[in-house]
């Protein structure tokens, strides 16, 4: 069969480019001819057994996705003709899902689209996106969906004969790029105190991510530990100034990392403290890195952390997200043991289910 993936590819960075690059991989080990339409990047390369090219926009809030909904539905049209594409799986719901359905309707092609989280979580909510969501769901030949929590938001939307074409197919960890045994230059790089545990975040520096409770709680924490922050994204800025104003000791912050890899294993505790959440891949590329978890009991999460490799807290508390934190740093034969099981529960996602 003849795929076009469309959405976030590497070299981008993120969950939904992580997706993507395992799926792309896993059907190319199938059998089948791949290939990806993807958002501008000066790294963009075709992969072995895997074809990419890009459509054009600008990083501009409010007209990047708008841009790229305008130029991909052109570039689209010509590779499903060009690759006798049979099937186009988006990735995202807005842009790419209504890209896919938009070419698939003129052109005759298949179409599936994976809905990740954010997606359905938070631009349903909206009343102008709401109708438009609704309107790629029912026309999509296939919906793939990261957790149940997904499921359950697309059904309650009341989407038409959703309930018979949606498929759950959790997100997966690449295993042989994640290990616990990876050496890490992290804490030299950062100069961080070696005596100090580290608690560490992986993600995009935005609302839904919980950013600022996990500050209120490094702030209320008893214990002493490193909280380094990796990623980048619109609150970087009001973050710093936070921990700057209120005096908050030993944060780091990173930026954007593309070595993740190499970051996860310095960790000891790994914290995500969503508000709202998917079914995070950070969190399996922390688990099968060996690190315990503290997170909050929000999507996909909740079917992920169980006792024997973290805790789960409620969302928006950070007197609770201190405390647990607390906990875990304290007690080194608790973090051991849920370090030992990590990995054991990553290998549980060490494959991409292919919903078609």
């Amino acid at each position: 069969m003849n795929i076009c993936l469309l959405g976030q590819f590497p070299p981008h960075i993120g969950g939904v480019s992580s997706h993507t690059y395992l799926l792309a991989r896993e059907l190319a080990e199938r059998g089948d001819e791949v290939h990806v339409l993807t958002y501008p990047h000066p790294d963009i390369k075709d992969l072995e057994g895997i074809h990419v090219e890009t459509a054009p926009t600008v990083n501009i809030k409010g007209l990047r996705g708008f841009l790229f909904l305008i130029s991909a539905t052109v570039k689209l049209i010509s590779m499903a003709r060009k690759y006798n594409i049979d099937l186009i799986h988006a990735h995202f719901l807005i842009p790419p899902g209504l890209i896919a359905v938009l070419v698939g309707g003129l052109t005759g092609k298949k179409v599936a689209v994976t809905v990740h989280g954010s997606d359905i979580f938070i631009q349903s909510r909206n009343p102008v996106l709401r109708p438009i969501i609704k309107y790629v769901l029912e026309k999509a030949d296939y919906i793939a969906v990261v957790d149940e929590a997904i499921k359950e938001q697309i059904l309650e939307l009341g989407v038409k004969g959703a309930d018979a074409k949606i498929k759950v197919t959790p997100n997966a960890v690449d295993l042989e790029k994640f290990k616990p045994d990876i050496k890490s230059d992290l804490a030299d790089k950062l100069g961080l105190n070696p005596e100090k545990n580290l608690i560490l975040f992986v993600g995009n520096l935005v609302p839904q991510k919980g950013l600022k409770y996990l500050l209120e709680a490094k702030k209320q924490m008893k214990s002493q530990a490193e909280l380094v922050i990796v990623g980048g994204g619109p609150l970087m800025t009001e973050l710093q100034e936070k921990v700057e104003k209120d005096g908050i000791e030993d944060v780091h912050f990173t930026g954007a990392r593309r070595d993740i890899e190499k970051i996860m294993p310095a960790g000891d505790v790994f914290v995500l403290p969503s508000t709202s959440e998917g079914f995070p891949i950070t969190l399996l590329e922390a688990f099968a890195s060996g690190l315990p978890a503290v997170a909050t009991s929000v999507g996909g999460i909740k079917e992920l952390v169980t006792p024997d490799v973290g805790f789960l807290v409620k969302p928006g508390d950070p007197a609770a997200l201190g405390e647990v934190l607390d906990k875990i740093i304290q007690d080194y034969g608790l973090r051991h043991k849920m370090a030992e099981n990590a990995p054991v529960k990553a290998r549980e996602y060490g494959y991409l289910e292919i919903p078609y």
